[in-house]
């Protein structure tokens, strides 16, 4: 049913008080809107020192006080007033605002839904003035120099719109995360939150590094990297968190532009891209980031809480975030956050893990090889090289020194492989350490400096082999292995016409696959990289990500997934069988590929026990 009409009225100029509580809508949705207002004055007026107290989650008071540069008494009157502000006088300021408020909106708005008053002093005034917001009556007062803001009885005469608030614990949650975002993007303020005389939160002035340690908490400062690049008038930096340290919600990511906390789905989209082959299932990231730019390059008047900003070149910003997160993220190989290993050593003095390289990994890519070990006593030694490996495992001589068979063929004594480095680098040049075992066909133990490390053979593998197929499909220089014997399967008309449709981009991927009947499908070369995976399994994946996605897109868009199906399907699968030189080739793959803290699907590949943590298993020192 239609609600009856109303009788018409005529059109009348509102009173500037019923404005004020309409601008307010806007402006103070509730509590914390208060409290990032004012904070984000005390910051224009160059305070380096914030205190906040809040009763009853904001709802019964909020005072603020800084030490900023005060407003003179002849102007507080024209602070309360509505668009009057000293920080923007013409449309070439508003296009180029360096400042965090600038429309004279924020105190007008507040004022017309509680009781305010405002304390300030300048530098040069004798004393303190106050004025009342609402008789707008200024009189003496005393107080150092600087602002404060007494807010009391939110939405007194509002009613309707006090009854919506939540209750006083979590409206308190709404404004100590609103102090958290401004603490973070300002560590040269000090900053003290109180709540019902209590104090909850204090920020000394300090440097990013530590202020957000203080915040995000020591779980994101273990696990975190560093990140400074700059492109023509951008520059990107703060901190990105290990995809280790990933988190169920989206409570930890904190985005500034200019200095201003901004949630935008631009950037947010940009960051979540540059995640998205370390990142595991639904997990979200965990960030600090600043991106700094010309203001006139960023519009952020687009929304009345400024928490939406619009840039001139989007795409341009996009790009430049994604980038810059990528590279940062693009440390972490295994080799300590990011650390980058030293060369290895080699009889010529080449460095023989390059990356792309498929002689080091080739007894692992070998499913049917029989390695037999030789019993050695406990410790990190080798098996001797047998006739079963002697190809496969030449390519490791530099790095086994000592490990070669006497002449007789009788057994020798093998070093311990920490030993053997030692002699010739230090063993921090292997962060990873050496081989001492394989688990359940699983997980290969090794010893470091630290302790011991466990790796997920597979999932290692599989990051190692798809960064090794991003890097040749993106130089163009993907090899191919035709093979000897074409392999033939039976195939749907729908697989046919996808092969015969896509011919251009499934070369490119490295495949050559053609059909010989109108039911049959011929495999007749394969990456090289993927020479010893199942072929047809290969194909048939292929194909169903050609006909799903299209062939150009398969490429652009979903060239990752597709890359990450492939290098699972050949990555070194669980019970197969390593020698100590494979399971070495394997840990030093790793320290040089891009990554490799995680597979392509998010999981981490390897993890640390240091030597103090298996003390305290054990209760030694206790």
């Amino acid at each position: 049913m239609n609600a009856p009409l109303s009788p018409p009225r005529a059109i009348q100029q509102l009173p500037d008080n019923l404005i004020s509580q309409i601008a307010a809508g806007e402006v103070v949705e509730r509590p914390s809107a208060v409290v990032k207002e004012l904070l984000e004055n005390a910051l224009d007026a160059g305070a380096t020192q914030i205190t906040v107290r809040l009763e009853q989650g904001g709802v019964k008071r909020i005072a603020i006080t800084d030490n900023g540069r005060g407003i003179a008494p002849e102007q507080l009157p024209l602070a309360l007033a509505r668009h009057a502000t000293s920080k923007i006088s013409s449309l070439h300021d508003l296009e180029n605002v360096a400042t965090l408020g600038f429309r004279g909106e924020a105190l007008a708005s507040i004022a017309s839904v509680s009781q305010l008053t405002l304390t300030s002093r300048t530098a040069d005034a004798g004393h303190a003035s106050e004025i009342d917001g609402s008789t707008l009556a200024v009189t003496p007062s005393s107080g150092a120099q600087g602002t404060t803001v007494d807010v009391q009885d939110l939405y007194f005469n509002t009613p309707a719109r006090r009854k919506f608030l939540k209750s006083d614990q979590t409206e308190f949650g709404h404004c100590a995360e609103v102090v958290r975002r401004i603490a973070l993007a300002r560590p040269d303020v000090s900053f003290s939150l109180t709540h019902n005389g209590k104090t909850v939160d204090h920020w000394n002035i300090t440097e990013i590094a530590k202020r957000s340690a203080s915040i995000l908490g020591n779980e994101f400062a273990n696990a975190r990297l560093a990140l400074d690049e700059a492109a023509g008038p951008l520059r990107l930096h703060g901190f990105v968190g290990l995809p280790t340290a990933s988190k169920a919600r989206a409570d930890a990511q904190y985005f500034y532009v200019n200095g201003r906390f901004v949630r935008d789905k631009l950037l947010v989209h940009a960051v979540r891209a540059a995640y998205q082959d370390v990142l595991h299932g639904d997990r979200y990231p965990s960030y600090v980031l600043g991106l700094d730019l010309d203001p006139a390059l960023v519009d952020v008047n687009v929304h009345p809480s400024k928490i939406e900003v619009r840039f001139r070149d989007s795409r341009a910003v996009h790009q430049f975030v994604f980038h810059a997160v990528s590279r940062a993220l693009a440390q972490t190989s295994a080799t300590s956050f990011g650390a980058t290993p030293a060369p290895l050593p080699s009889p010529s003095g080449a460095m023989p893990w390059i990356r792309g390289s498929q002689e080091h990994l080739q007894a692992i890519l070998q499913p049917n090889l029989q390695v037999p070990q030789q019993q050695t006593s406990f410790g990190p030694q080798f098996a001797p090289a047998t006739n079963g490996v002697a190809q496969t495992t030449a390519n490791y001589g530099a790095l086994f020194a000592g490990n070669e068979r006497p002449a007789n063929g009788g057994a020798a004594s093998y070093p311990a492989a920490p030993q053997a480095a030692s002699q010739s680098l230090p063993s921090d040049d292997f962060p990873l350490g050496f081989a001492l075992a394989q688990l359940h066909g699983i997980y290969i133990l090794a010893q470091n400096t630290k302790g011991l490390v466990l790796v997920d053979m597979h999932a290692a593998h599989e990051r190692i082999l798809y960064e090794q197929l991003k890097g040749a499909l993106d130089e163009d220089a993907m090899q191919v292995q035709p093979l000897l014997i074409p392999v033939t399967f039976f195939a749907d008309a729908v697989e046919v016409g996808t092969a015969e449709e896509n011919q251009e981009t499934l070369q490119a991927l490295g495949f050559d696959i053609a059909a010989i009947s109108p039911t049959t499908l011929a495999v007749r070369s394969v990456p090289a990289l993927l020479k010893n995976a199942d072929a047809q399994t290969l194909a048939r994946d292929v194909l169903r990500d050609v006909r799903e996605f299209g062939g150009s897109r398969v490429l652009v868009e979903r060239r990752n997934e597709l890359l990450g199906t492939l290098a699972c399907h050949t990555a070194v699968r669980a019970n197969r069988s390593l020698s100590a030189p494979e399971m070495n080739a394997l840990l030093r793959q790793m320290e040089a590929t891009e990554r490799a803290d995680q597979c392509n699907h998010g999981r981490p590949t390897w993890s640390q026990l240091a030597l103090s943590d298996l003390d305290k298993l054990f209760l030694r020192g206790q």
